[in-house]
């Protein structure tokens, strides 16, 4: 019986000293499933929080650089706010999911914009790529 309990207890602690060896230290790693946002070319450095803020100055610059507003609707004094849903994709890219606004030509132009945005790293999830989705407002006025 001690025979067949020793064995056993070499058994166990064989295995159990096997799987730390392979694992390593299990209490210093950690899994998390925090979703990493897109990242916009050049906002790589830094933590969640500045790529975030990075990403949120680089777009509404990039919106600002090549806003024009559509001639035939300023011409009629065509105004509102244009909505354009999208998903910066698994490969980094963008994929309009729904564009809502008061005219056509509005809603070509903010669809226009979101489309000339730059490849980026994805998001992530649990280390895997994963499409992001985005919502962004566009206010068109003509001021008259």
């Amino acid at each position: 019986m001690k025979n067949i309990f020793f064995v056993l207890l070499v058994l166990i602690s064989t295995s159990l000293f096997s799987q730390e060896r392979e694992w390593g230290d299990l209490e210093k790693n950690e899994l998390t499933l925090n979703e990493i946002a897109p990242i916009w070319p050049g906002c790589e450095k830094g933590n969640a929080k500045t790529r975030d803020a990075c990403f949120n100055k680089n777009l509404s610059a990039h919106i600002r650089s090549h806003f024009k507003y559509p001639a035939k609707e300023y011409k009629e004094n065509i105004q509102g706010v244009v909505t354009v849903d999208f998903n910066i994709n698994e490969q980094g890219g963008v994929d309009i999911l729904n564009v809502t606004g008061p005219s056509k030509g509005l809603k070509d132009e903010a669809k226009r914009i979101i489309l000339a945005l730059p490849k980026m790293k994805p998001g992530m999830l649990a280390g895997k790529p994963r499409a992001i989705k985005y919502t962004v407002p566009f206010n068109f006025k003509t001021g008259k």
